[in-house]
């Protein structure tokens, strides 16, 4: 039987509003799963600010001493210039209270991992996590800090391997950076790899390094992928990764930017397409922390992540959206579907065969655990 906590706490609301690019997605979210009558199938988890430790689990002494410094810095333009090599720049501008962000941000994650790990719950849902760009000691992509690999950390105290899945449009460079040398924590990622399409990284040459040889498996795909081909490959890889590295806890980035209309994405998914692989996980049974991400078509994310609590919990919900507070901004249609584009998809079968031959190649090196 699935117990599921939930993350949802309006203070966190107010945090991820500072970032214009998804300003007002979590409330949507929030009021489309109460919506739904969701909330009466979940554990609401409170959520609480990461301690300096819980950071810096992973991110550097020097990095979060910057970000504390310019927490209160009301002379933004005049304290930029010094924080610049941190990433604190650009597409992560400086803003009043950003430690306060950061805090917040981390501390919903781990207080969800927290939850599986005293068994409360056996999936965790926490839609405000899923900033996979950060790196030790540099934000970058709209993240300010690696609030993942900070829930990984955590689970690590209690779990032995993590498999960490994204399915971002973005590849999740972060994650895979942070446990490059690991054969604790395997990372996946299917994104779209092009030149000129950030971060650019993520080849299906980079396999991890040192002792984590092969225990980072990237899919590299290319614009108008569908929900068919994307299923494949995901789930002909997934299931030669769980085989092989056997692991005790999931990790899995569900950004909703590869779906059909996100502004920052080419990819024409579905919700068909990213549930056949929640599918997939769910039906593994392991205990699984869920992330949001990337979705920046906000009304769709709301759309993509109720959908996927309701397979969580094995609901099935009504296609048109019930009444609720943000009602109008799901029109014209006031459905829960997203349709599939007019794009071509540029992965042929020869190139979903190839990817596939190669990467269940490489992760044919995993070497399975050894119990003792």
């Amino acid at each position: 039987m699935r117990i599921v906590g939930y993350v949802c706490d309006s203070s966190l609301n107010k945090q991820l509003d500072k970032i214009e690019q998804i300003a007002g997605r979590c409330s949507l979210v929030n009021h489309l799963v109460y919506a739904y009558k969701l909330n009466t199938k979940l554990s609401v988890l409170k959520s609480a600010p990461a301690t300096d430790e819980e950071i810096l689990s992973f991110h550097s002494t020097d990095f979060i001493q910057r970000l504390k410094d310019a927490n209160d810095v009301t002379d933004i333009e005049k304290y930029e210039d010094s924080l610049e090599e941190y990433g604190l720049g650009y597409d992560c501008p400086l803003f009043l209270g950003i430690y306060d962000f950061v805090r917040a941000i981390v501390g919903s994650s781990i207080v969800a991992a927290r939850s599986l790990i005293s068994g409360s719950n056996n999936i965790a849902i926490n839609w405000y996590g899923g900033w996979h760009h950060a790196q030790r000691e540099e934000a970058k992509g709209f993240c300010y800090a690696n609030d993942i690999v900070c829930a990984i950390n955590t689970l690590r105290q209690h779990f032995t391997r993590v498999l960490y899945i994204d399915l971002d449009i973005h590849h999740g460079d972060g994650v895979e950076n942070a446990f490059a040398f690991s054969r604790n924590v395997l990372t996946f990622s299917l994104h779209k790899y092009e030149a000129g399409f950030y971060p650019g990284s993520g080849a299906i040459t980079d396999v991890g390094r040192g002792n984590g040889r092969f225990y980072s498996v990237n899919v590299p795909l290319h614009d108008g992928i569908r929900d068919e081909p994307y299923f494949k490959i995901f789930d002909r890889v997934s299931s030669s990764i769980h085989t092989a590295f056997q692991p005790d806890a999931i990790v899995v980035q569900c950004g909703c930017d590869s779906l059909c209309g996100d502004p920052l994405g080419t990819f024409n998914l579905t919700l068909k397409g990213m549930g056949q692989c929640v599918r997939r996980i769910l039906s593994w049974e392991k205990p699984t922390l869920f992330l949001g991400g990337g979705g920046y078509n906000i009304t769709n994310a709301a759309r993509c992540w109720t959908y996927i609590t309701s397979l969580i919990l094995n609901c099935n919900l009504s296609s048109e959206i019930p009444d609720n507070h943000f009602f109008e901004k799901y029109g014209p249609g006031f459905e829960l579907d997203i349709m599939q584009g007019n794009r071509p998809d540029h992965n042929t079968e020869q190139y979903i065969e190839s990817c596939i031959k190669t990467i269940t190649g490489n992760i044919a090196n995993i070497r399975k655990p050894c119990w003792t």
